[in-house]
Order: C-alpha cells, then sequence, then structure tokens
C-alpha cells in the first residue's frame, strides 16, 4: 500500500496540485487518492457514505479532506464545486453496485438506474467541476471493459460503459484544452461486487482469473496507476485507457 509519507524527501509527479476524487472513499477511487497523496497532491474526496468518508479521510491523512455528496443530486454537485474551488484534476470512479441479467426478465425501471450515478453523475460533476479546473488540469472519468468484450446478462452495463467511452471522446473536443480521458478497468476486487456473499464472490475471483492472461482478477492498486498517468500526462486527451488483465484478449 502506498502512502503519503513515502513523498515527504522528494517532490512527487503531483507536487502542489488539487486533486478531486468523487468515488474516494473505497475501491479504485481509494487508491487513486493515495497515489495522488503519495506524489505531493492535496486531495478532496466525495462519497454518498458517511462514515466510509470518515474512516477514508482518517486513513489517508492530513493532506485530505471529504464531503458525504450525493452523485444523483445536481443541485448538490453545484454547491460541492463551488465550495472546492479551483482545482487541477477531477478523477470520478463512483459507482453503485452493477445491475446484470438477460433483458427478458429485468424490469426497465429499475435497469435504468444503472445510469444515474456512473454517467448521468459524471455529466453532472463535469459540468460544475470542469469551470473550476485551472489551466494544464485534466479529467478522468471511469468506464469498463464490458464496453469491447461484453458478455451474457451485460447488456446494461456494457451500454453504460459504451456511453461512457463516447462521452469521453465527445467532451475532450467541446472542452479543449481542458483534457478529458477515461480509465477501463476489467473485473477488479473492490466492493462493488458486496451484494454477493464471499463464498460466491472469491469463487467469481477465482474462476474469472484462471482465464485471463495474468492469471488473476486485478485489484484497485492495479488500475490507479493509469488514473496518475493520465492527470500528468499533458498530451493525451480523448483516450480511454484499459487495465484488464488481458481480458479483451481472450
Amino acid at each position: 500500500m502506498m502512502h503519503a509519507e513515502e513523498n515527504a524527501s522528494g517532490k512527487g509527479r503531483l507536487d502542489g496540485k488539487k486533486v478531486v476524487v468523487l468515488g474516494g472513499s473505497s475501491g479504485i477511487g481509494y487508491a487513486v487518492a493515495e497515489y495522488a497523496l503519495a506524489q505531493g497532491a492535496r486531495v478532496v474526496i466525495g462519497s454518498s457514505h458517511a462514515g466510509r468518508v470518515d474512516a477514508a479521510v482518517t486513513a489517508l491523512g492530513t493532506n485530505a479532506e471529504g464531503q458525504v455528496l450525493d452523485l444523483t443530486d445536481e443541485p448538490a454537485i453545484e454547491a460541492f464545486f463551488n465550495a472546492t474551488g479551483s482545482f487541477d484534476h477531477l478523477v470520478f470512479t463512483a459507482g453503485d453496485s452493477l445491475r446484470l441479467g438477460e433483458i427478458a426478465g429485468t424490469d426497465l425501471s429499475l435497469a435504468r438506474r444503472a445510469f444515474d450515478i456512473r454517467y448521468w453523475g459524471a455529466l453532472a460533476a463535469v459540468k460544475h467541476g470542469a469551470p473550476h479546473i485551472v489551466a494544464g488540469g485534466s479529467i478522468v472519468l471511469t468506464t469498463g471493459v464490458a464496453a469491447l468484450r461484453p458478455r451474457s446478462g451485460w447488456a446494461f452495463g456494457a451500454s453504460v460503459c459504451g456511453a461512457m467511452d463516447a462521452l469521453t471522446r465527445a467532451l475532450a473536443v467541446e472542452l479543449a484544452p481542458l483534457r478529458v480521458n477515461a480509465v477501463s478497468p476489467g473485473l477488479i476486487a473492490t466492493n462493488l461486487w458486496q451484494n454477493m456473499s464471499e463464498e460466491d464472490r472469491q469463487a467469481m475471483y477465482e474462476q474469472a482469473g484462471k482465464h485471463l492472461p495474468v492469471g488473476r482478477v486485478g485489484e484497485a492498486r492495479d488500475v490507479a496507476a493509469a488514473y496518475l498517468f493520465l492527470m500528468e500526462s499533458g498530451f493525451a486527451t480523448g483516450q480511454t485507457v484499459v487495465v484488464d488483465g488481458g481480458a479483451v484478449l481472450v
């Protein structure tokens, strides 16, 4: 695990930068916050779960702050960014548990909720966050490899991921010179799968890992470095970086 203290003796890649991580209280977002702090940034996390926000800020340390934020509430998102003020990088990793299942047996009114945070929440964050990002800053969104390699029962997840891919490219053109990119994780062992029993979850990880070229499912820290690269690379925009253990190849 990487900690901010590791950077105490030298200049980090994000030294003096302010990074906002929405979804930063757990999983990939928390790992991104850790990496950013270790590279000299100040971090502001936003998440809907008060207990996780408090625990994350305590664990992350002095240069981290957090706020409870409902990412389905546009006025609340606007108020959050107005209070945050100017910053350098916006990272959006928020998302609730994935809704999986075949279309024939799915209540479409419930399936629409798959877009509430992952797409509409991200779009609201960009709308209200972008005006506060300083010159040379960036936005990094989150999609998923289901857009490239959907499995049976993944119609809704693949749709959201495909929408995020297209949104990333469109925003990179519309918001230029502000850079907009995305990271596309494969199967990552995070609390995204918390609705499954521990036994079923571990069985899924083991089975899926056997079929990947790297021989295992991913962990949050495997993906977090991609967000860091996209934040610091001044020549990357409109790109989706896939970090999936080779899933799209098999």
